[in-house]
């Protein structure tokens, strides 16, 4: 089937949560965004705040992001990965 349009066919978006402690604010938010925002295929993040508990991280991407370079980013920011 041709596409006269010439424009490419979407793309699956995939999504994923991770649980980060130690935010407490704003601040914390814009770091930990900024810091996973850089990563290769990350195309969007979403910060759930939870106030000194531990606050979702939604990570949108065109690709798998590896675990460890999430982690990576997130002690980048100043912050610990939950991992159970």
């Amino acid at each position: 089937m041709n596409n006269p349009s010439n424009e490419a066919a979407p793309t699956a978006e995939i999504t994923e949560e991770f649980r980060v402690s130690g935010m407490t604010c704003g601040h914390c938010v814009a770091s930990v965004t900024e810091e996973i925002s850089e990563l290769e295929s990350v195309t969007g993040v979403e910060v759930a705040l939870n106030a000194g508990d531990v606050s979702v991280v939604t990570v949108r991407s065109s690709a798998t992001v590896d675990a460890e370079s999430i982690r990576a980013a997130v002690t980048e920011a100043g912050y610990e990965l939950v991992t159970s």
